[in-house]
């Protein structure tokens, strides 16, 4: 009686463990030590069909009909030999392969096969596991399909593109790139010593800073420099890197490319000097107009005085002088200079400053927009622009286009006094309140003025070129506002000019 219960639990047990092996959503299978089948689930009877799982032909054992009817063409010579080298030599069998289905449909399969050994150390059987992976090998085809339609679109845009670990290690370089540096994976280490020998040697210690910079702090990397190019000659180049970051902002990888900008710059620079012309060709028609003008309008009372002169000596001469008519004469020479003077004073006035239309506003949205303007210049004479901004500005009465004149004056004269500078080249502009006034500071890192006594009168330059006129304008304007111009040395050199705008008592109690 126990016997039979034990016989009927273990019966229950193996109908459970056949089940289970049955249900199992992969093929099972096993073979002898010969490599004969014995045994297929009933997922892979249902999958091959009966009549494939049952087949027996005449001189061919049952499982080389099987992979002869089973298996892909393409793939079956490959699963044939990987599977009786496994019988051969005792190792494990692993493979991918095109399984055909009961309905002649072809699904990538993933099989592995380990051996059963018996207590003398022989092979006894072979037991196997197939699953479908046909969704991942076709989500992978099209994963690669993807990369190489990406990698062929990075290798023919016309940029260098590479990518660096957060630590500042490289990672990837475009085969353009790599292409023009003479570089191949063989020696992909050393980029970074190539790519550093082609940056101009004026450039390089402000690119390997600011790149350094960036690193640590986080943040994108924009900088034109110069670099050889495959012709051997220097062109202007942008950089740009971007940091990808996570959901949580840790950097997980810096993205960059470099484009040549050589065109840009060159078409910029003959822009900004025919500008440059056209201003002094606008300078030199006007003042020719000014000098015609002034000409004509004074040398009619002045021809009068001369001729009234002339007559009032005539009178005089007279035998007896005629004293009443030279008289007369001195009289029309006063009303002729009289009206000379007139001339002059309507002159000056042409040229006085008249009221304009003054808003209360901060000045810091001005100071940025100056150095916006500037910007493009600064970077093409390799000038970085430092701005510091103090909070809270008080609200002043200006007329912001003739101040954002004075500002981008001031900034563009410290930007061509660090030409002959070296590496040093910054340019700091500071805005702040000082008791009832805000002053602005630029500070340049120069050679200084030479003669501050004299740099803000008319027609003064110490420059190769120019009238003069640009510091004596700004003065100009900034009194008119009712504030100060000035110029002093800056610490530790260079030259620091200041201005101030006066903040009204009425605006002052309100801010």
């Amino acid at each position: 009686m126990i016997v039979s219960r034990s016989v009927k639990a273990l019966r229950k047990r193996e109908r459970a463990l056949a089940e289970l092996v049955d249900r199992v959503p992969s093929h099972i299978w096993r073979l002898t030590a010969d490599g004969e089948p014995i045994f297929f689930n009933k997922q892979m009877i249902d999958y091959l069909g009966r009549d494939i799982a049952d087949l027996q032909l005449p001189d061919m054992s049952r499982l080389d009909a099987m992979i002869e009817m089973a298996i892909h063409p393409d793939d079956a010579s490959g699963f044939r030999d990987a599977l009786h080298h496994c019988f051969a030599t005792g190792e494990s069998f692993s493979t991918r392969y095109r399984l055909r289905r009961y309905d002649a449909v072809y699904r990538w399969m993933s099989s592995r096969a380990d051996s059963i050994h018996d207590r003398h150390g022989r092979i006894s059987q072979w037991y196997g596991l197939c699953h479908d992976i046909d969704d991942q090998v076709h989500a992978e085809e099209a994963l690669q399909r993807s990369e190489r339609h990406l990698q062929r679109l990075i290798d023919a845009l016309p940029v260098h593109i590479c990518s660096w670990t957060p630590a500042g290690e490289l990672s990837y370089v475009s085969r353009r790139y790599m292409q023009e540096l003479g570089l191949s994976k063989a020696n992909f280490e050393e980029f970074a010593r190539a790519a550093q020998e082609l940056v101009h040697s004026e450039d390089s210690p402000e690119v390997q800073r600011r790149a350094a910079h960036c690193i640590r702090a986080g943040e994108p990397f924009m900088m034109r420099y110069r670099r050889r190019g495959p012709d051997g000659m220097f062109h202007w180049t942008e950089g740009r890197f971007e940091p990808l970051r996570d959901r949580n902002g840790a950097i997980v990888e810096w993205y960059g490319l470099s484009i040549d900008v050589e065109d840009q710059v060159r078409v910029q620079e003959a822009l900004s000097l025919a500008q440059q012309n056209l201003a002094r060709a606008s300078q030199a028609a006007s003042l020719a107009e000014l000098s015609a003008s002034i000409a004509h309008e004074i040398s009619q009372p002045l021809a009068a005085v001369i001729s009234s002169s002339d007559v009032s000596q005539r009178w005089l001469s007279a035998e007896p002088p005629n004293i009443e008519r030279a008289q007369k004469a001195v009289e029309r020479i006063s009303a002729s200079a009289h009206s000379a003077v007139e001339v002059v004073g309507r002159i000056r006035a042409l040229f006085k400053r008249s009221e304009t239309s003054r808003d209360y506003a901060a000045l810091d949205s001005v100071v940025r927009e100056a150095r916006d303007l500037m910007a493009e210049e600064a970077m093409r004479r390799r000038v970085r622009m430092d701005i510091e901004l103090e909070r809270d500005l008080p609200p002043i009465a200006f007329d912001r286009v003739q101040v954002q004149q004075v500002l981008i004056n001031l900034i563009r004269n410290g930007l061509e006094a660090m030409d002959s500078a070296g590496d040093d080249r910054v340019l700091h502009i500071r805005a702040r309140r000082a008791t009832d006034t805000v002053q602005i500071e630029i500070s340049d890192r120069g050679p200084g003025v030479e003669f501050p006594d004299r740099i803000f009168e008319p027609f003064f330059t110490t420059k190769g070129q120019g009238m003069g006129m640009g510091l004596a304008i700004s003065r100009s304007i900034v009194e008119s506002h009712g504030g100060r111009l000035s110029v002093e040395q800056a610490d530790p050199y260079g030259a620091k000019f200041i201005f101030t705008l006066p903040v009204e008592v009425e605006q002052a109690a309100r801010a």
